[in-house]
């Protein structure tokens, strides 16, 4: 058996009264890819934060390569070899890759700075872990994966012997997190330690020599991982049963054309176009995924089909009827319902009670409003049914909905969302930020909408989750329909289309089209 790189005995991190880690053991072997899984809240993340030094731990022991170690900062842990890569890059995005690595270290020139020379070491570090990083580019100019690997970059060169990644791949098309595990197993080889927090079982199975699992702060267990262990198992150990990862396909075509978007093209936030020309057919009990790297014109898109932003060209129908551009209450009564990305920003009222947020689109109809008045004894049966039917954990309706998990927030959006029996479902990252048992069961309401004859647009950035729920693939790059591919196609096809191959054919063949036209 390998030697230790890290050793933690009974690490206990309170919150609030509340154990994050409750006497958690972890070991990482040197050399080797160890996996770090659990549900949101089981303390992963809180015990790597140990780790690295930005928590102190009210009970426990590191020892880091067999010395007992002192992390009270990230400086220390830096200075011990350990490198952390968050899931949020911290990245200044109008410095050069070289400028972002001297901003964590002094100058070897004292007041002159070393551009050059750190510039040409970082040229040769990712040269040698193929990483193609150019040390003079600015970070806005780079793709989500290259901003991914500077931040590697920036650890390995720093002196990182022991690496902690947190969610790397939850933005990465399937041929980046190919080359990315490549990079993890060259590094690997040369003697690194690494660990993965991650939610994506396959991912585990496919890289990671051996596995922990936390659940509620505790540790569950810890595996070595072979052919022998599956994503059942893993599973189970996360969430205490059995999860469903395979949803039924449609057994019947699907209906007539619900809602109809042709040529549709939007701005941004910034005033850049964000859309292009997109077009695009949902049909009646048919859940369309969009597949796509996060920032190519999803989020206006959803936003444009909502009223929530306009057009500036192109059209929208609905059952045939013209519905571009109307505000969104239009919308709502038309029983096209969103479940938007952000959930904080746009999805709820977090300072209201639940009872409240579930009735933010009913409130002025039948039976919630009656003769203009508030019915309170509606609003509290409507709480009650949707607490029963969407198992929303709670103390009760009057509770504000800022105090309720992620997944239980999902769930009051769901009931809110679901319950006016839409026509049309337009659900963006539907289970993002959500553990695996929260989303399983967004999943299998999506599916029951669509088997109820709903036309379900489906957005979202993993692509486990596209392949799992979608009817139809559609693929967006740069804000343009890249193609539509059938349930079961292959993901490094898909992973193609996310990143833009065959976009010049695309803009020739519509270039020759408006040619004819004319």
């Amino acid at each position: 058996m390998a030697s230790l790189a890290v050793k933690m005995r009974g690490i206990t991190k309170v919150f609030n009264g509340v154990n994050a880690n409750d006497h958690v053991d972890f070991d990482l072997r040197k050399g080797s890819i160890h996996g770090l899984l659990g549900e949101n809240g089981a303390g992963k993340t809180t015990l790597m934060n140990v780790l690295y030094g930005l928590y102190q731990p009210e009970e426990g022991t590191i020892a880091i390569n067999g010395r007992t170690a002192e992390i009270s900062s990230p400086t220390k842990a830096i200075a011990l070899g350990i490198g952390m890569v968050h899931q949020h890059f911290m990245l200044a995005r109008p410095l050069t890759v070289v400028e972002n690595v001297m901003l964590s270290r002094k100058s070897r020139r004292g007041i002159f700075l070393d551009t050059k020379e750190t510039a040409r070491e970082l040229r040769e570090l990712s040269d040698r872990y193929r990483m193609g990083i150019d040390p003079y580019s600015k970070i806005w100019q780079l793709s989500v994966g290259e901003q991914q690997r500077v931040e590697i970059l920036s650890a390995i060169y720093l002196g990182a012997e022991i690496l902690i990644l947190d969610e790397p791949t939850a933005v990465l098309t399937p041929q980046e997190t190919e080359i990315f595990f490549d990079t993890l197993r060259e590094m690997r080889d040369d003697g690194k330690s690494i660990i993965l927090i991650t939610h994506k079982l396959e991912e585990i199975l496919s890289i990671v020599d051996e596995v922990t699992v936390l659940r509620l702060g505790k540790l569950i267990g810890a595996k070595a991982v072979d052919e022998t262990i599956t994503k059942d198992d893993l599973t189970r150990m996360m969430v205490g049963r059995e999860v469903l990862f395979h949803f039924p396909p449609l057994t019947r075509d699907p209906g007539d054309i619900r809602f109809r978007l042709d040529g549709i093209s939007a701005m941004n936030d910034k005033g850049l176009v964000a859309l292009k020309d997109f077009s695009l057919e949902l049909r009646e009990g048919e859940i369309v995924g969009l597949a796509g790297v996060d920032g190519n014109g999803q989020k206006e898109l959803c936003e444009v089909m909502t009223g929530l932003r306009p057009s500036v060209a192109g059209k929208m129908t609905l059952d045939g009827e013209d519905v571009t551009n109307h505000e969104p209450a239009f919308y709502i009564q038309k029983r096209i319902s969103h479940i938007p990305e952000d959930r904080h920003a746009t999805g709820l009222a977090l300072n209201w009670s639940l009872k409240n947020n579930l009735i933010l689109k009913s409130f002025a109809r039948p039976p919630i409003n009656r003769n203009h008045l508030v019915q309170t004894k509606k609003v509290e049966e409507n709480w009650l049914q949707a607490e029963k039917d969407y198992q929303i954990l709670a103390i009760d309706g009057d509770e504000q909905v800022r105090c309720l998990s992620g997944g239980n927030q999902q769930k009051v959006i769901l009931a809110r969302e679901l319950n006016c029996e839409p026509s049309v479902l337009i659900a963006n990252q539907p289970t993002r930020g959500l553990d695996v048992g929260a989303a399983e069961y967004v999943r299998t309401r999506i599916i029951n909408a669509r088997n109820r004859g709903c036309a379900c647009f489906v957005v979202s950035a993993d692509l486990e989750e596209i392949l799992q729920l979608s009817d139809r693939i559609a693929v967006i790059y740069g804000g343009r329909l890249m193609g539509i591919l059938p349930r079961g196609s292959d993901p490094l096809e898909i992973g193609a289309l996310m990143m833009g191959k065959g976009l010049e054919e695309k803009l020739e063949e519509r270039e020759l089209e408006q040619q004819n036209i004319h």
